[in-house]
């Protein structure tokens, strides 16, 4: 396995680290978060207008604009079911805190069928062209190795797009989302497969559902391994316990890859869960956004 190694990122916000109600106003449930994330340059360079891309997933949805090569802003959703006309009005406000910085081409990736469309029709709306769609279909220049290439998730095939360019094969991605995935990509940079575990939210949350004593605790590093509370024992085998799954599964994985796989982790939960890690060498929250810029930029 590759030497522990981690990446100086600033740690979000007591903001952006809390999940507003799906029932606030879209204002509300804006949750801005700076971050500057800078890309190599492509065969195409995104335009000085701006590039938006939205990555819809069934948590959260996340939004990055990109000015030329530099992600001028990102914002993490609540994932609910909106109009065309909430969604683009939603947009509206958050793209006014890009001074100087309009749209003119989009990118949406999206694993929840029942809102793609209105997040198309959204983004269509805001940059006067309808969006690139990440896929198979769409993803001519990633070799795709899965018996059906077209079950392959879009969020699986942008992280792909991205660790190959800018980390390097081979390499294993781990998307900590509502589900936790682990996607290999060989040296050659092809995606190979990978796997799919529940994520440590869903799976805390069907405990607490099923436990009539067990009351739901913040999810944050734990203080001991020896929980003298409840909080603290469902704190240490709630955190702890992911952090432990993820790295057996990632060392299962590098068994059967060729080489010393890089190990990357994205998704919302990757500031919580690979600090506790061994086997995580870097972390980049952005990581999906960007292989959507990589694809726009492949056309």
């Amino acid at each position: 396995m590759p030497d522990r190694r981690r990446s100086a990122r600033s740690k979000p916000s007591s903001k952006s680290a809390t999940r507003p109600s799906a029932s606030a106003p879209p204002a509300a449930r804006a949750k801005a978060t700076a971050a500057v994330a800078r890309l190599p340059g492509g065969k195409r360079a995104a335009s000085r207008a701006g590039l938006l891309v939205a990555d819809v997933g069934n948590s959260e949805t996340t939004v990055g604009l990109f000015r030329d090569q530099v992600l001028a802003g990102f914002w993490r959703l609540t994932s609910i079911r909106m109009t065309a006309d909430e969604i683009a009005m939603q947009l509206t406000v958050l793209l006014a805190q890009s001074v100087g910085v309009a749209p003119r081409a989009a990118v949406l990736c999206s694993v929840v069928p029942t809102i793609t469309g209105a997040w198309s029709a959204a983004l269509a709306r805001i940059t006067g062209r309808p969006p690139l769609e990440v896929s198979s279909a769409t993803a001519t220049d990633l070799p795709i190795r899965y018996h059906d290439r077209t079950a392959v998730g879009a969020d699986r095939i942008a992280n792909a797009i991205a660790v190959r360019k800018l980390y390097g094969t081979p390499a294993i991605v781990v998307d900590l989302g509502t589900a936790t995935t682990f996607d290999c990509i060989s040296r050659q940079g092809a995606y190979l497969g990978g796997i799919i575990a529940p994520g440590i939210g869903t799976s805390s949350e069907e405990l607490f559902r099923r436990a009539a004593r067990l009351a739901r605790v913040e999810l944050r590093k734990p203080e001991r391994a020896v929980g003298r509370t409840t909080e603290e024992s469902l704190r240490a085998g709630i955190v702890w316990g992911h952090a432990g799954q993820v790295d057996a599964l990632v060392r299962r994985l590098a068994l059967e890859m060729k080489g010393t796989p890089h190990i990357i982790a994205t998704g919302g939960f990757a500031p919580l869960i690979a600090p506790e890690c061994e086997t995580i060498n870097r972390v980049d929250e952005a990581l999906t956004l960007k292989g959507m810029k990589l694809l726009w930029e492949a056309q």
